[in-house]
């Protein structure tokens, strides 16, 4: 989070800059006296002497300072801070939201009134904190966008402009310009043409992580959970078809390993979304995360130590509808069970992507997971479990139907989905499996049976008495859950 910034080791800060350490690659910007600019700690430019840099937490900070981003390095491509950085408050909800890109279309006032707040308070806390006006903070991250768009596509600068949330042409060239001192057409003028050109609403752009990255178990998690039509899993790739509103696409992210990153195809019905959409890739895949810090921390717990949790990512869903279906279909029942029944729902239920929002491939995803409108309308008599059952997920969707904003933006702070609980049928597992499907980084799911099995099996070959204590995993209990899931499955192939 920007407003959050953790304190700069200034002596680890030279070692990662001049190793180009990509694990501190969007933990700090390396600002250079002598040429105005700023950096990424893994910019392949010659090491600037020590005396002539200065350490930012984060780029805000370095714009503030009157450096421009790096052209070489791209700072606005860096990964973000990972979400543990924040702290519940109007502030860091408010930052999310607008880094998320979802101030869009939207007064002061009226963004305000989604906090809970006055736009005089809100306005009184970024500048406090921040030492910007909320709108300065948008037009920031819009602008940072937009010059990743503008350096990794070849979309005309109007499209990029548009993507990037601004009203018009020349009120983006004004607020990129007195964002960060450039000016767009004369960047696009001097980058290379990319690989590819955008056909119709879709792009390619590059996603960074900071590794370690462990995509084979991501991967594998993925794959034996994957709904034939809605996603498809590869050896290198995760495919699927998404709905936000009334946009709808499909995206497919490829790992580049070599790069620390991810390349990742889009196609949406309306190109408005494209940085909120963008943002809930890299949510879902996890790729801001910082695996060296959870796995160090795992690590200590006698029990975990002996698993590997190089690079362990938590493996997202898109919306919490979803992932609350799935998770109430998976009650009691295997991953096998659960799979099937949630295929079924999305092929009796699932609408066809619309033929324009992508160039469709045949053995690409073309189905929608089901709105909650069509749940609730249907008597899901196809579903081959308990009546309860149906009768539950019929209520959940009804609920989501009526408050279209609780399946909106993702929000991993608290537990966002506790009022779930006053719906027949659904309990605290399932309220906490949704949490986790949706990138809460700190569930452990104690209760779950996958769980109490992996500890039973790691107590008898460690010979640890104590009972295990999930505060201790805490602010990472996702990742533990993940993990003892892992160690569960890895035991059943051995």
């Amino acid at each position: 989070m920007e407003n959050d910034p953790q304190p700069l080791d200034q002596n680890q800060c030279r070692q990662a800059r001049l190793a180009r350490d990509a694990r501190f690659d969007g933990l700090f910007f390396v600002g250079v006296k002598t040429t105005g600019i700023f950096c990424r700690p893994v910019c392949p430019a010659t090491p600037p002497r020590e005396h002539n840099v200065r350490y930012f937490p984060t780029a805000l900070g370095a714009l503030q300072a009157g450096l421009r981003p790096c052209l070489r390095c791209r700072p606005e491509a860096a990964p973000g801070s990972p979400a543990w950085r924040g702290v519940q408050t109007t502030l860091s909800r408010a930052v999310r939201m607008i880094d998320n890109g979802e101030w869009h279309e939207q007064t002061l006032p009226e963004f305000a009134e989604r906090l809970g707040v006055s736009d005089r308070y809100l306005r009184r806390l970024f500048t406090q904190q921040l030492g910007v006006a909320p709108l300065q903070y948008a037009n920031f991250r819009r602008a940072l966008f937009a010059k990743q768009l503008l350096q990794q596509t070849a979309l005309p600068v109007a499209d990029v402009a548009h993507r990037a949330g601004f009203g018009s042409t020349r009120r983006f060239n004004t607020v990129f310009l007195q964002t960060l001192g450039l000016n767009p057409r004369a960047l696009r003028r001097a980058q290379p043409a990319p690989p590819t050109t955008p056909c119709g609403n879709g792009l390619t752009v590059f996603l960074s992580y900071r590794p370690p990255y462990n995509w084979p178990a991501l991967r594998d998690f993925y794959r034996a959970r994957h709904i034939a039509g809605l996603e498809v899993v590869t050896d290198n790739s995760y495919s699927r078809s998404f709905t936000l509103g009334t946009c709808t696409g499909v995206f497919s992210a490829t790992q580049m390993p070599a790069k620390h990153g991810f390349q990742v195809e889009l196609a949406l019905s309306d190109p408005r979304h494209t940085l909120t959409i963008i943002q809930r890739i890299r949510h879902l895949l996890d790729l801001d995360a910082d695996a060296s810090v959870i796995a160090s921390h795992l690590k200590k717990h006698p029990l975990l130590a002996p698993l590997d949790s190089t690079g362990i990512r938590l493996p997202g869903l898109w919306s919490p509808f979803e992932a609350g279906v799935r998770a109430v279909l998976g009650q009691q029942v295997s991953v096998k069970a659960a799979h099937r029944l949630v295929s079924k729902l999305v092929t009796e239920l699932g609408a066809q992507v619309r033929a324009d929002s992508h160039h469709q491939r045949v053995d690409g995803p073309h189905l929608l997971f089901p709105t909650p409108a069509a749940v609730a309308r249907s008597d899901l008599a196809f579903l081959a479990m308990p009546d309860k059952r149906r009768q539950a997920l019929r209520a959940l969707a009804k609920s989501v139907a009526q408050q279209p904003t609780v399946d909106g933006p993702l929000d991993c702070t608290g537990n966002p989905y506790q009022d779930w609980l006053s719906i027949p049928g659904i309990g605290p597992w399932t309220v906490q499996y949704t949490a986790f499907r949706t990138g809460h980084p700190d569930i452990f799911l104690a209760g779950d049976l996958g769980v109490k099995n992996a500890l039973r099996n790691l107590t008898d070959r460690t010979g640890e008495t104590s009972p295990f204590d999930g505060t201790r995993v805490s602010p990472w209990g996702s990742y533990a859950t993940l993990l003892l899931w892992q160690s569960l499955a890895a035991a059943d192939k051995s």
